[in-house]
């Protein structure tokens, strides 16, 4: 079997850097190839959002041999094999945005040469491999499994997480023969220290759709149960804690504003997109992800029910939302719900800042522009609404605003008898 001593990595964003990292460290020759000289440029003044470790090992690689950026394309053709790590986004409508990763297979496809292994990651459509990949291939005259290798390894990279690394994760491998997979294992062992090995890149990829669908619906269910807690006063993070106790049966998910970021708002879509062509009801994905897509605006709702107990309108109301990151210790707002729920307040007429020692600026989705406030003081709003609680700062200045809600539910100096 050849040996795979070189790895192009197109696409340097959250998933396609740390991948090529990962493969420069475990002694890999690696070009990562992105179209974007903006994002190449930070790159390598190491101006990008990683975990320490990976930090680290930017600084290294960019300072040795065997690790190069380019935006050339045609380059694809000198590595031995090639990863495919671009985004897989939703439009506004919700409906899958393929133009990125038809893009970049297509320019695989036109610089693929005899010997390549080809990896899919990205999270896609169930076929995605052999429509983008396979069938083109075919049509220039390759036999897969023969003179080129063509595989799906979905990743499975959590942005911000220090707990469950790229090598500590298992990864799923499925190629189109079992040489393909053969060859695909040779770049996926090097990141990962275990490979689960399927029959095939549909099974990888619906893997990969089945992984985050789950998540969609039991976070959809969590924050049911918080609006049902709330009915009956109870504390839902005490439910749920208590919940966790059972060693078997019970995995605990959490309340929140809502989701974002690359996965969850995203990923199930893909997989309700496709089942319209095969007419198959999926009702409690579909009710899930319907959830999960209204949450900003219950969020709203929420604020709007605190100042109706108070007495007070929305409107001319001064409201701070605290944290704009999608999740907690990252800076990517992709995707999320705090950019609705500041949107859907000015809405109802108040008046709206953000705090986020993270993020300086935000463009909203009408394309207006915010910039974060410096230093915040609680006697400054009528109202905090605590988003997203980045780790290490300190937030002791919330006790002095008069109103506080809560939608983490875990923020210490909230206000529990708030309504959800």
């Amino acid at each position: 079997m050849p040996e795979i001593s070189s790895v192009a990595v197109i696409g340097m964003g959250y998933v396609g850097l740390p991948t090529a990292l990962g493969l420069h460290a475990g002694g890999v020759r690696v070009l990562g190839i992105d179209r974007d000289p903006d994002r190449l440029a930070a790159i390598r003044r190491r101006a990008v959002d990683l975990i320490d470790a990976d930090h680290l090992r930017l600084a290294k690689s960019l300072g040795q041999d065997g690790f190069e950026l380019t935006a050339d394309l045609s380059r694809l053709a000198e590595a031995d094999a090639v990863m495919v790590c671009v985004p897989t986004p939703v439009d506004r409508y919700l409906l899958p945005d393929l133009g990125p990763l038809q893009g970049a297979c297509d320019t695989l496809v036109k610089y693929a040469r005899p010997g390549q292994t080809l990896i899919l990651t990205s999270t896609s459509f169930v076929g995605t491999t052999a429509r983008m990949l396979v069938n083109p291939l075919i049509d220039r005259g390759f036999t897969i499994g023969t003179d080129i290798f063509v595989a799906s390894s979905p990743e499975r990279i959590d942005p911000g997480n220090v707990t469950h690394t790229q090598r500590e994760t298992p990864r799923v491998l499925g190629g189109v023969t079992a040489q393909c997979t053969a060859m695909a294992a040779q770049v996926i062992e090097v990141l990962a220290s275990q490979t689960h090995r399927v029959r095939s890149p549909e099974v990888a990829e619906m893997t990969k759709l089945y992984e985050n669908t789950f998540r969609a619906v039991n976070i959809a269910l969590a924050n049911e149960f918080a609006d049902i807690c709330a009915g009956l006063e109870l504390d839902p993070i005490e439910v749920i804690d208590a919940a966790a106790t059972k060693p078997y049966g019970f995995m605990a998910f959490h309340p929140g504003p809502g989701v974002g970021g690359h996965c969850i708002p995203c990923d199930p879509h893909y997989l309700l997109w496709q089942l319209r062509e095969t007419r198959t009801a999926a009702p409690l994905v579909n009710q899930a992800m319907t959830a999960i897509a209204e949450r900003p605006k219950t969020v709203v709702d929420r604020v709007q029910g605190a100042l109706s107990l108070a007495g007070k309108g929305m409107a001319g109301i001064r409201v701070l939302v605290v944290g704009v990151s999608y999740k907690p210790g990252v800076l990517d707002v992709r995707s999320s719900s705090a950019l609705e729920i500041i949107a859907g307040l000015a809405e109802r007429g108040a008046k709206v800042d953000y705090f986020d020692p993270l993020i300086a600026r935000v463009t909203l989705p009408d394309g207006t522009t915010m910039d974060s406030v410096v230093r915040p003081q609680g006697t400054n709003w009528d109202l905090v609404l605590v988003h997203t609680v980045q780790p290490g700062h300190d937030y002791g200045w919330t006790a002095d605003c008069p109103m506080l809600v809560d939608a983490t539910y875990r923020f210490e100096s909230a206000d529990a008898s708030q309504p959800v």
